[in-house]
């Protein structure tokens, strides 16, 4: 017998995993929510994101109903084009070659906004990202690729925020309780496993959201899924996400969704600490101004088109391409006229970078086939075509007669001081997971239902193949999350009211 009864409980403590508790609860749901970690590393990935979250818009009055505290003068000096619910799915489409489910997709878009609003409600602050979604231009701040919002204080202060909704609210949390195994009668599930206090606790419950991540901190999972290689990739975030949930899922009969053999990865800072580390967050190592560079592997060899689009449409990809080169290592090679225009993470201090005032010097410092590396660049100085350069949109200043080609913002490598940035694979969360309608339901191998079984954030299968625009997941996570609770808390409702009939 348990002695711990609850209408809904959230298995994991993230974006996803509050948005989700924090719905449930809204609607009259008794709520306990399950963090594996200690309560100094809770929050899941969420804690180390940027805070940047995706979301279709109309106009920058739209913008104002989210972020409340810009002012008119603020607004005035601000240009921000539109991007409504057509191009927000027509980029998640493009970047995923087609293959985002339909269903999943539409829901994560049209939803987005007012799961904003609503976020907003329960106190979570929002802030224009400036920094890197905006360049100054003829006195104005204008905005480009379709990612103008962020949370104030990153992902800290997003779940610090939502945290404080649900302790609030009075949702309960227990830290260092480890969700194992789903409990079924009948076909519904109706309760979980708990691992707390060295421990095994039966807690009843008519409804679970599993919100606890993917597999991406789990090597041999990795391995087997994704590849080999990806022993050797670095966790950007949380230890914790190691598929405990869809493992549990799997059990009582949910059916696999998605890309399992793809992921989002970055390329990030090579000396970055091999899993997220909870005293720096903020995805403070990534290195996302590569647009602008001209990267190169040990072998001396450029590999990817570094401005085949905006870094939102290619970050999440070319993480793969640069743990497929030599020991899984690449450098960003910047002279001085881009060097001012990187983003933040450039400067910080835990950067790592190598400075010389001229190529043969800087060259000399890194662990790469010297000759080639200059040879290399040389060839690409001599493709490079006129034009104007224009780093806030794709301006078709490109080369000629080099394979890959550097499509946009090519400019020649020439003016020192020169600097290189080594960077390596870090993964974020793994694209494969459970089979999920667009009411958080999780499916059966037949398409149905599994009563009592929901599910948010990234262990939604199917929404993203091959790459991801940039601050989808965020949105996903809260979209998806909101809509599991409601659900999940819905089905309890109605068990209720059932139950009172009879």
């Amino acid at each position: 017998m348990s002695d711990f009864n609850y209408d809904v409980v959230v298995v994991g403590a993230g974006n996803a995993a509050l948005c989700a508790a924090i719905s449930a609860r809204e609607e009259g749901a008794k709520v306990l929510v399950l963090e594996k970690g200690p309560e100094h590393k809770r929050g899941g990935n969420s804690f180390f994101t940027d805070g940047a979250i995706r979301v279709a818009y109309h106009h920058l009055e739209d913008i104002r109903k989210v972020i409340q505290d810009l002012t008119d003068e603020e607004a005035e000096n601000i240009v921000m084009p539109e991007y409504g619910e057509e191009a927000y799915l027509e980029d998640i489409m493009r970047v995923t070659e087609g293959k985002s489910d339909p269903e999943l997709a539409n829901q994560l878009v049209n939803r987005s906004f007012e799961t904003l609003l609503w976020m907003r409600s329960h106190g979570v602050k929002f802030e224009l990202n400036y920094d890197n979604q905006s360049f100054e231009k003829n006195g104005k701040r204008e905005f480009w690729g379709g990612l103008p919002v962020k949370t104030e204080n990153k992902g800290v202060g997003l779940m610090k925020q939502l945290f404080s909704r649900a302790e609030e609210l009075g949702i309960d949390i227990w830290y260092e309780a480890a969700a194992v195994e789903l409990l079924r009668e009948e076909g519904q599930v109706n309760g979980v496993v708990v691992e707390r206090n060295g421990g095994k606790i039966i807690v009843d419950a008519s409804g679970v959201v599993l919100a606890c991540g993917s597999f991406e901190a789990n090597k041999q999972q990795r391995s087997q899924s994704i590849g080999e290689e990806w022993e050797a990739a670095i966790v950007r975030g949380t230890e914790y996400n190691t598929g405990d949930g869809i493992a549990m899922a799997l059990a009582v009969g949910a059916q696999k969704h998605g890309e399992w053999s793809g992921c989002h990865s970055i390329g990030t800072d090579y000396n970055a600490p091999k899993v997220g580390d909870f005293t720096k967050p903020g995805d403070i190592f990534k290195k996302h101004s590569y647009p602008l560079s001209v990267m190169l592997n040990k072998e001396g060899k450029r590999f990817v088109d570094e401005g085949a689009d905006f870094r939102n449409y290619t970050y999440a990809k070319y993480g793969r391409e640069i743990l497929k080169q030599p020991g899984h290592v690449a450098y960003q090679i910047y002279d001085s006229q881009v060097r001012p225009l990187l983003r933040k993470e450039y400067d910080l201090e835990e950067a790592t970078y190598y400075k010389a005032d001229t190529l043969e010097e800087l060259v000399a410092l890194l662990p790469v086939d010297k000759s080639e590396f200059l040879k290399t660049i040389t060839e690409y100085n001599e493709a490079v075509q006129e034009g104007a350069y224009h780093p806030t949109e794709k301006d078709g200043k490109g080369t000629v007669g080099i394979t890959p080609p550097k499509t946009n913002w090519a400019l020649r490598m020439e003016e020192g001081p020169f600097y290189a940035f080594p960077v390596t694979c870090g993964i974020t969360f793994s694209f494969g997971g459970l089979h999920v309608n667009n009411r958080g339901e999780v499916l059966n191998k037949e398409g149905n239902p599994i009563a009592g079984l929901y599910a948010a954030g990234e262990m939604i299968g199917g929404i993203f193949y091959h790459n991801y625009p940039g601050g989808s997941g965020l949105m996903s996570g809260a979209v998806f999350g909101k809509l599991a609770g409601l659900t999940a808390a819905t089905a309890v409702s109605e068990q209720n009211t059932n139950t009172v009939k009879h």
